[in-house]
Order: structure tokens, then sequence, then C-alpha cells
């Protein structure tokens, strides 16, 4: 179905409105959490953190689930930023990731992430372990 170009341009600029008026009320601020994982084939995760915005900190526990190959266990302290946020509670929620990796002992690495209330979570961590995976890994974040 073609739409007509005076429709296709409203969708446009209410598109643009939208994004620009999520942009300038949005804020941000940092966070910091561990997460524990384990598994043979379904694994689960479970941690804390914190969250500091406002100059307020606000803690944070961490649970999740993965299915895939999964093998081991492993602890990772995460550290990083998370934008797009308006109040603390914006934070809440799912978190998806696809991944695959190896540890054996210290590693790290960062990820991006992204929650359906459009928090952005862009974190970096230092892992300890023995972990093999190749799975979809499923985060969950509430504030206490």
């Amino acid at each position: 179905m073609r739409l007509s170009s005076a429709i296709r341009a409203m969708l446009i600029a209410l598109t643009a409105t939208v994004a620009f008026g999520t942009a300038v009320c949005a804020d941000g601020g940092r966070i910091r959490f561990n997460v524990v994982k384990a598994g043979f084939v379904i694994g689960g995760s479970g941690g804390s953190g914190t969250l500091l915005f406002h100059g307020r900190y606000y803690p944070l526990v961490i649970g999740g689930v993965s299915y895939g190959f999964t093998f081991g266990a492993s602890a990772t302290d995460f550290f990083g930023t998370v934008s797009n946020i308006r109040w603390p509670s914006d934070v809440n929620g799912v978190y998806v990731a696809a991944g695959a990796g190896a540890a054996a002992g210290p590693g790290g690495g960062a990820i991006l992430l992204t929650n359906q209330n459009g928090a952005v979570l862009t974190v970096s961590g230092r892992q300890v372990g023995l972990i093999v995976a190749a799975d979809l890994n499923g985060l969950v974040i509430t504030i206490r």
C-alpha cells in the first residue's frame, strides 16, 4: 500500500517531534552492578548494584535467564552510564542481548543494552570464572 506524500510527511514530522521531545527531556546517570551467571544449557544470573541519578544512590536488584549453549560459571562487575531516562524508575525493565563468548580467568568486555522504557545502558565489565556461552540472555533490573 502506498502512502500519499502528505501522510508520509506528517509521519516523519511526528516521529522527529517525538524523538526531539524525548531527547530534550531525557537525562542520565551512572550505573554499577555485578552479575553472577551459571548454567548448563539453561542458565541463571543474579546480582545487585547501584544507580547514581541526580546525586542520589538507588539500590538495584538484577535477575536473569539465558538459553542456548551455556556451560560454566562467571562473575562480572559492570560499570558505566545510563542515558535517556527521566526518572530513576525508567531503569526498571527487561534488557535482552544475544551473545557468544568464553572466559577462563579474568576478562572484560563492553555492551550496550536498551529496555522497554528507552533507557540505554552503556557498560563495560571485568569478568572472572570459567564459562563458554552462545546464548540469548534476558536481564531484569529493578530498583529496590
